[in-house]
């Protein structure tokens, strides 16, 4: 083999990777829905794998003009900015390991957070300048869920060594880390409570468990019998929203809402089998990923009715993956989905259906 087929026979077998700040033409495609006939539109190629960030992280601006995701399309995966208008990406990151569930968008909207292996790093989206935040001390790994407080001042996240679990409080500005407890079982996605120091937080067995950023009144919540699923505040962080999986599997999913200060758990709405969910900017309606084979739709679902209605397909592999999300004006409906091939990132309008409301959080 000559010097050349050499290099060019490395060149085949090394994947590509694009460097930071490179722009991609857009890859949409618009499709009628086989079920609805509704107009769906596919945001990334499924040839290669696009993932949303985790369902209670923000990842869409509040003027939705542009959409935080994660991707491997440059060969490696990376987070990527996505111009809703023009539909072009621009990569923001070279990462080793990007966790892409720990991808965030900042409050401000300049900056976002993610894990990379055992870095947590903080981005620029504007200059792509790039600072470590924070990295797990020797023996420790993070794992478990990222999320950013509303005024940008503090990161928590879950890290584990063997055993045991640790929730940790991160200072932004001054990257000094607070151990806000621990545990011999798994810690997972933990939200910062809205207008309020506290930290609504799961364990292993799935209960939904509340602590104060100084590890001062952990409780578990007192929710519906059965396992809970997917978990979201309100928007003014009076309640939890929650979905209530039945110890008897011939029940159906349940919509619930748990209110801590008084312990009072209340039933939204059953549901069409829903294994995931996302609420609008007032908590008025969801959208749900429904894990029937039969039906698997994503729909969505008036509180005040307690009336479903189908917006498409997902026909996910994994139902629970779509993760439905709505747009900070509740105008649109953003899911992801295997049904094409690898993961893609899918929209839909709703505002036919659907009422604008001012940014209430995802």
């Amino acid at each position: 083999m000559t010097r050349r087929a050499l290099i060019a026979s490395l060149s085949l077998a090394r994947p590509l990777s694009a460097e930071k700040g490179q722009v991609f033409a857009p890859d949409r495609r618009r499709y009628a829905d086989p079920a609805t006939e509704f107009e769906v539109l596919r945001l990334t190629d499924s040839t290669y794998s696009s993932y949303l960030p985790a369902y209670y992280a923000r990842a869409l601006a509040r003027r939705g003009n542009f959409l935080l995701y994660a991707s491997d399309r440059s060969g490696a995966g990376q987070a990527f900015r996505m111009d809703l208008k023009s539909g072009e990406c621009r990569q923001l990151t070279e990462a080793q390991a990007l966790d892409h569930a720990s991808l965030s968008l900042a409050a401000d909207e300049r900056t976002c957070c993610y894990f990379d292996g055992p870095g947590l790093s903080q981005v620029n989206l504007a200059s792509l300048r790039e600072r470590e935040l924070y990295r797990a001390p020797q023996g420790f790994a993070p794992g478990g869920g990222l999320s950013l407080t509303d005024d940008g001042l503090h990161a928590l996240f879950i890290e584990s060594r063997g055993p045991t679990h640790r929730l940790q409080l991160l200072g932004l500005a001054r990257g000094a880390p607070a151990t806000v407890l621990e545990a011999g079982e798994a810690l997972l996605d933990p939200r910062p409570r809205p207008r309020r120091a506290g930290i609504l937080y799961r364990r292993g067995d799935g209960s939904l468990w509340l602590v104060n950023f100084d590890g001062r009144g952990n409780r578990k919540l007192k929710t519906a019998p059965g396992a809970c699923g997917p978990a979201l505040w309100s928007p003014d962080g009076r309640t939890v929203l929650y979905l209530n999986f039945p110890e008897d599997r011939t029940k159906l999913n349940s919509l619930r809402e748990h209110t801590p200060d008084t312990n009072a758990d209340a039933l939204i709405a059953p549901t069409s089998q829903f294994v995931h969910f996302g609420r609008n900017g007032d908590a008025s309606v969801f959208v749900g990923a429904s894990g029937s084979k039969a039906s698997p739709h994503v729909l969505l679902l008036l509180r005040v009715t307690k009336r479903e209605f189908t917006l498409a397909e997902h026909s996910a592999g994994d139902p629970s993956s779509v993760a439905p999300i709505f747009s900070p004006t509740s105008q649109r409906v953003f899911f992801q989905s295997d049904r094409h091939g690898k993961p893609a990132i899918y929209s839909m309008s709703v505002e036919k259906l659907v009422e604008q409301t001012s940014e209430g959080g995802l």
